[in-house]
């Protein structure tokens, strides 16, 4: 398999994780490059479900290393619960997973300050997950974050934990907030620390050493291209690199190594918290939540839902270099007589086929629709795309051609018996 950057290319929750899960059979060493615990992964497997927030999902594969790496922002508590359910199923988590030493950490002050001022914005809050991941890159840029690395030696962890505590309680009493318990946060740290010691490494030259060594790998991103904090519907949008820079960045590869862009997209269009939503449709939203699809991995919340927007998808293959694409969730397509799609925006009278860079001007963006007809038949049983309603294949090669990519997979359901390669 080649190097291969896998990107979620509309505002994420595109089924990366059943993606990854699915080529991870070619790969011999995953790597998640950035984001954290906000992320959620579902993999569906014999009938057994895992949820990952942390963890790239080639744990659940047999003889794949997984690496966390310089570029996520890591919740020790989190990490360590994710490690011990895994084992509690039975899944291997020793020598197949290392952590960068450089990675920053989620503290419980974190997810305090996201929380505080998502309530203090009110009606302009962003939505976020209220997980601290913004606050954990702040401090990452501001140049106070604690690292993995801090993790090595106790003494030093407790010292420079103790005094980032009494800073930020200072800060959230100015926010209206009580101070957070020092003595348990640090209590609970050392204890997460004596865990995941054995796992943190320098990844960056652990993957160099892979690469020269031929080993075949496999970029795992969270969220995706329109909440990436350059690129996306800014301000709303996540603190890291969603696009496939990110990976390099992320992880110490550099982008002369990176072979193929996957690109995951659904077959229409969902995203969660604020933002504009060009192709929002409250009708398909009820539709998805009555068949009890499309609720968050790691809020539960309901997912803002809408039809296939091509004008979105072709500017995020722009971005990422995307060279071919994953198209999940067609089976939710299959009652539908008639199926849109977004070609265009108008916007104050003139038709674009780019998003505006400022939300307020893509708020107000009308989508400019053609429409296909639907299958009216199930598409889960299907194991070759030649098994698919022709309409169906129709409408899938229509979105390839309008994101101007090549269509080299087709999801129709969870499981990975559901997943046709071309």
């Amino acid at each position: 398999m080649p190097n291969t950057i896998l990107v979620g290319a509309q505002w994420g929750d595109e089924g990366k994780g059943k993606i990854i899960d699915f080529l991870t059979d070619e790969a011999q060493i995953v790597v998640r490059s950035q984001g954290g615990n906000n992320a959620g992964h579902t993999i569906v497997i014999g009938g057994d479900k895992y949820v990952l927030h942390l963890i790239p999902s080639g744990i659940l594969r047999k003889s794949k290393i997984c690496v966390i790496g310089n570029g996520v922002v890591l919740d020790p508590v989190s990490l360590v619960g994710e490690i011990e359910g895994l084992r509690n199923r039975g899944v291997k988590v020793e020598k197949n997973l290392l952590i960068s030493d450089a990675a920053h950490l989620v503290l419980p002050y974190h997810r305090a300050l996201d929380e505080q001022r998502e309530v203090l914005k009110g009606r302009n809050k962003i939505g976020t997950t209220k997980r601290g991941i913004g606050p954990a890159y702040a401090d990452k840029a501001s140049r106070t974050g604690l690292r993995t690395v801090d993790m090595l030696r106790a003494d030093v962890f407790e010292e420079k934990l103790a005094r980032r505590i009494k800073e930020n309680n200072t800060i959230l009493k100015s926010l209206g907030a009580k101070p957070l318990n020092a003595k348990k946060i640090i209590a609970d740290q050392l204890a997460a620390a004596e865990v995941l010691r054995p796992f943190i490494t320098n990844t960056a030259v652990y993957l160099h050493r892979a690469l020269a060594a031929k080993k075949s790998m496999l970029f795992e991103g969270a969220q995706g291209t329109f909440l990436d904090i350059d690129h996306g519907t800014y301000p709303f949008v996540t603190s890291s690199n969603t696009t496939a820079g990110g990976a390099c960045t992320g992880s110490g590869v550099p982008p002369h190594r990176i072979d193929t862009v996957l690109g995951v997209m659904k077959a229409y269009t969902t995203r969660v918290g604020e933002g504009p939503f060009a192709t929002e449709d409250d009708s398909l939203g009820e539709m998805f939540h009555g068949m009890g699809r499309e609720f968050g991995a790691t809020t539960g919340r309901a997912r803002r839902c809408g039809w296939f927007d091509a004008v979105s998808t072709r500017y995020s293959a722009l971005l990422n270099g995307i060279d071919e694409i994953a198209i999940t969730n067609l089976d939710g397509l299959d009652g539908l007589a008639t199926i849109r799609v977004c070609v265009a925006y108008k916007l104050d009278g003139k038709t674009i086929d780019f998003p505006p860079t400022d939300s307020a001007d893509l708020a107000r963006c009308e989508p400019v629709y053609m429409e296909m007809p639907g299958w009216k038949t199930s598409t889960e049983k299907a194991r070759k795309f030649t098994e698919l309603p022709p309409k169906a294949r129709d409408y899938v090669k229509k979105i390839a051609e309008l994101t101007g990519t090549k269509l080299s997979i087709v999801s129709i359901g969870p499981a990975r018996a559901q997943t046709i390669r071309l």
